[in-house]
């Protein structure tokens, strides 16, 4: 069974061991612990057998919502965290009032794009060459009315 709570200093050792693991250009701990002392942060880390199997990061600024980081511990892929971990997000940013989720994806990570469409992101921009060896940004985002959230919770 998987938990989904607050993130806090102490999940940090585990976090960074599978933002290291998914990413070519991980984010630091300095980075984690800015995005923890920020007013507009919501993290949060979701914990299966006492250890962390996922996390993200999401912003809120007005009405719009950012989704900055997401990742599931590799071994744990196909298991159905990172959807309870992007319903949380939908629903952390509709209790924020947000309006609109934002995020951006590797155009080449075809299975997170496929779990952005399963929850309704639609395609909205490119921005070219953006990552590392050139791949490019998809700009993907979702409007976030209540019935909005309620359908994805609803798609799983």
């Amino acid at each position: 069974m998987v938990t989904i709570r607050p993130m806090t200093a102490a999940d940090l050792q585990q976090v960074l061991v599978i933002e290291q693991s998914c990413f070519p250009r991980p984010w630091t701990r300095d980075h984690f612990l800015s995005e923890l002392a920020s007013p507009y942060a919501c993290a949060a880390v979701a914990v299966q057998d006492g250890r962390v199997a996922g996390y993200f990061c999401l912003t809120v600024v007005l009405d719009e919502a950012e989704l900055l980081d997401i990742a599931v511990d590799p071994a744990l892929h196909g298991q159905g965290v990172g959807r309870q971990l992007l319903l949380r997000v939908c629903e952390e940013a509709r209790k924020r009032d947000a309006g609109i989720l934002r995020l951006e994806v590797r155009a080449t990570s075809q299975p997170a794009i496929s779990l952005y469409e399963r929850f309704g992101f639609v395609r909205n921009g490119l921005r070219k060459a953006y990552y590392e060896q050139g791949v490019d940004a998809l700009l993907m985002e979702k409007n976030l009315t209540e019935e909005d959230v309620e359908q994805c919770s609803l798609r799983q």
